[in-house]
């Protein structure tokens, strides 16, 4: 049975820094595509990063380019999220997804976890 952990959301000051955490159990995440996406009230799922192939490429939306670093822990079975310069536009609830079957993330990804909610605010 797939079980998803996110974690590091929370409240968080302008310009801080945050690293969101998706724990996987069930099944080893080593090499299967995945992706952290986001959704902010009254808007769409947004993709903003990738992780995918033996050799860890990444991909990142244009949104957090530059700001964000996904990252794939073998040994811990986690695939982390580092967001730097937050702004309260990246205000949202992050979700962490993953397929062994995809070779690029998207929407139509397998397995999702709940979301971590992530804040802006001064």
């Amino acid at each position: 049975q797939v079980h998803f952990v996110e974690s590091g959301g929370g409240l968080v000051q302008p310009g801080k820094s945050l690293t969101l955490s998706c724990r996987v159990s069930g099944f080893t995440l080593a090499y299967w595509t995945t992706g952290w996406f986001r959704q902010a009230p009254g808007k769409e799922r947004e993709e903003i990063a990738c992780i995918f192939g033996s050799q860890d490429f990444t991909h990142y939306s244009d949104s957090v380019k530059g700001r964000a670093t996904i990252s794939r822990d073998r040994a811990k079975n986690t695939v982390d999220l580092q967001l730097n310069d937050l702004k309260p536009g990246d205000s949202a609830t992050y979700f962490c997804a993953t397929d062994n079957e995809k070779q690029i993330c998207g929407d139509n990804m397998s397995y999702w976890g709940k979301g971590t909610l992530v804040t802006v605010s001064a």
